[in-house]
């Protein structure tokens, strides 16, 4: 996947919304945010507006809704609610909502994509999917929900474990989606010190401009798994052009694909030792 069909997202859960990340980030080419309706202390889509102001409609918006102050919900009235009031206090209409994290209540799963897909239909958003932290319980569901979402959002980069990449691909292809995002490329913290034992730049094709660990590390994300987009965060304007510059750069798919199958290995390894410990 070349960068020209790769966007980095900006987003907003670690930090927060700032006029001056906004304004540097469509400085620099990127013109997409990610919020939630849970981010901020619930308190997120208020706060971008509030900061965004007159920016906000030269972003492609997406959030995400399933959080209430008193736990996960996928209730249908509390999920259409929570749509509709994220449009009114974002005073413009949502380019895409996210089911957020609909593996805490699979057995409602379905109900909730039809829920969004009736939302979308109202007008509430222009598009829906769903972002999962953790899609192995939606597997044994996913075939049964009749409506299709347009995006999947799932972690992605060199700090997932493999069966979780094995899982959110197979959950992506039964549902069906146009496009699958990625996101948490860094695994929370780029600055992480175990980054410094990993030489980032062995997942690259050779032949490129040098290039930062960062822009490594996110430039491979967007082929672990094969991703359109990544949402990812800062308060540091000075470090969007770094992160905007990643979708130019190119992963080395064979090492990718090693990269991958070691994973499956290890994964392998770790259930028959399970299995030996349990008949042991």
């Amino acid at each position: 996947m070349r960068g020209a069909d790769r966007r980095i997202v900006l987003g907003l859960y670690r930090s927060g919304p700032s006029r001056a990340v906004l304004e540097r980030a469509l400085e620099v080419g990127i013109t997409a945010v990610d919020t939630a309706y849970n981010y901020s202390q619930y308190d997120g889509h208020r706060a971008l507006a509030s900061e965004a102001g007159d920016l906000l409609e030269r972003f492609e918006l997406s959030t995400k809704v399933g959080y209430f102050p008193d736990g996960h919900d996928l209730d249908p009235s509390r999920l259409r609610a929570a749509v509709a009031e994220a449009g009114r206090t974002l005073g413009r209409v949502p380019d895409t909502v996210f089911l957020h994290n609909p593996e805490h209540d699979p057995g409602r799963f379905s109900v909730a994509c039809e829920t969004l897909a009736t939302c979308q239909a109202a007008g509430l958003c222009r598009a829906w999917g769903v972002a999962t932290w953790n899609p192995l319980p939606l597997i044994p569901v996913a075939a049964g929900v009749p409506v299709r979402p347009d995006v999947v959002m799932v972690r992605a980069g060199l700090a997932v474990p493999g069966p979780v990449l094995d899982t959110a691909e197979n959950l992506a292809h039964e549902l069906s989606g146009r496009a699958v995002w990625g996101m948490a490329p860094f695994a929370g913290d780029p600055s992480d010190p175990v980054w410094s034992g990993v030489d980032t730049g062995l997942f690259l094709e050779p032949g490129q401009p040098a290039v930062s660990s960062v822009q490594a590390r996110l430039a491979a994300a967007f082929a672990v798994p094969s991703v359109s987009r990544i949402a990812v965060g800062t308060s540091q304007p000075d470090h969007l052009a770094e992160l905007a510059a990643a979708p130019r750069i190119v992963a080395s798919m064979p090492m990718v694909h090693a990269y991958r199958a070691l994973l499956r290995e290890r994964a392998g390894r770790g259930k028959e030792a399970a299995r030996a410990a349990h008949h042991g």
